[in-house]
């Protein structure tokens, strides 16, 4: 059982999503997707919540949260870094640049930098595979990279504040 407790606001937040989509447990994804999209994460009384107010189990929430990559459970940087790790990018170097990109940010696959700023992720494909190695800065795709080009890329999403 989770000790997280959630902000009455945040709590208010996924109850109108919810009612948005009049409380339908055909529109699991979309409201998973848009309370995923205003809290930043699907933390487990966030699911809780969901589950209670579409009357279906929190199993089948959490089910839904787990299978598709896209949601997460835990909180993402402010700019989520993903490596791609398909066949075409691996072949050209991916490893490589995860390994910068790990240096550089000095966390691991999974985690968010102290600051918040940035969380580095991996997925198989980002279906850019001509501009191999890929790598994508929250929407923006980076291709044809080299773990040289990497400390410039975190740079200029450092000085953005």
């Amino acid at each position: 059982m989770s000790e997280m407790k959630l902000s009455c606001e945040a709590v208010r937040q996924v109850e109108e999503v919810c009612e948005q989509f009049n409380n339908d447990p055909g529109e699991l994804i979309a409201i998973l997707h848009e309370c995923q999209s205003k809290l930043g994460y699907l933390p487990e009384p966030v699911q809780r919540i969901v589950a209670s107010k579409l009357g279906i189990p929190a199993s089948k929430v959490y089910g839904v949260v787990t299978f598709y990559s896209f949601f997460t459970m835990t909180p993402k940087g402010k700019y989520p870094i993903s490596v791609c790790l398909g066949t075409a990018c691996y072949v050209r170097g991916a490893d490589k640049l995860l390994e910068e990109f790990k240096r550089v940010l000095g966390i691991d696959v999974g985690q968010t930098t102290p600051d918040g700023k940035f969380s580095l992720d991996c997925l198989r494909c980002v279906g850019a595979c001509g501009l191999a190695p890929v790598a994508t800065i929250g929407e923006k795709v980076y291709g044809r990279l080299n773990p040289a080009d990497i400390k410039k890329i975190v740079s200029e999403f450092e000085n953005r504040e």
